[in-house]
């Protein structure tokens, strides 16, 4: 076999699912500082359906929208997102720096059929139809059709020079998480990936062993100080033992009187 025919090894990657209005930039230079040879690949995916794409081994991990199932997959919660008000930049509402539920009673509030948060009670009066999509809804709002109620990322996302929103109290709020399949034990990889979003060092990083850091001036001094007491003791010791004292003992010679001439 020719060195043109030997199979090259494959590089380690890393999938990360991510779903619309999470923006996972930072975790990505910091996970390609750290880990330069395996590759992140990021795979955008509808909210509603990261779930089943981690369950089905689409990706090695996701940013997605809680709930999810825990029987399923493992969660752990990063961020609670503030909910607002898409609205035309010349409606009322403007006028206030945030909105409360009964400030939108009369208003025609929008339900796309993908909403993302868990409403009892949808504020408002609601629409003849529901859109399809976050998109749809906000291109309604655009046409003076009614009001949409999102996670703030969303509204960031879909931003428009026409429209703008305000954050609405006491409504329900979407919270995103870092989420994987169930495994024992949970790969290397992902761990790293934990690791990142937790914030931890290079050396905290959990399976790594931590390289203990450099002793402070305090310390140093402290460890110079306890070093020369120890020498001047071992000196007076050896002193004591050359003076008839044994080591840690009594003297064993006797001194003699002194006699008189």
């Amino acid at each position: 076999m020719t060195g043109s025919d030997t199979p090259s090894a494959t590089p380690p990657s890393f999938r990360l699912a991510y779903v619309p209005g999470v923006t996972p930039t930072k975790w990505v230079r910091v996970w390609n500082e750290r880990l330069p040879g395996t590759l992140l690949e990021l795979v955008q995916v509808p909210a509603a359906e990261a779930p089943k794409l981690l369950a089905d081994g689409g990706a090695e991990a996701g940013l997605v929208r809680l709930p999810v199932d825990r029987d399923v997959l493992s969660a752990i919660p990063l961020y609670t997102e503030t909910t607002v008000v898409v609205i035309p930049k010349d409606h009322a509402v403007t006028a206030a720096e945030e909105v409360t539920l009964p400030d939108l009673a009369d208003e025609i509030v929008l339900h796309p059929l993908d909403d993302l948060l868990d409403w009892e009670t949808l504020p408002g009066r609601p629409a003849i139809e529901r859109p399809a999509t976050t998109a749809d809804a906000i291109e309604l709002v655009a046409a003076g059709v009614g009001v949409l109620l999102v996670p703030q990322s969303l509204a960031r996302l879909h931003h428009r020079k026409d429209l703008t929103y305000r954050p609405v109290l006491e409504a329900p709020e979407s919270r995103v998480a870092l989420s994987w399949p169930q495994e024992e034990p949970t790969p290397d990889l992902v761990e790293e990936f934990i690791g990142i979003v937790r914030g931890r060092t290079v050396n905290s990083t959990r399976g790594r062993a931590a390289t203990p850091p450099p002793p402070s001036a305090k310390e140093k001094a402290k460890a110079k100080r306890a070093g020369t007491a120890t020498g001047s003791a071992r000196k007076q010791a050896a002193t004591g033992r050359r003076a008839g004292t044994p080591k840690g003992g009594k003297p064993t010679g006797k001194r003699g009187k002194l006699r008189g001439r």
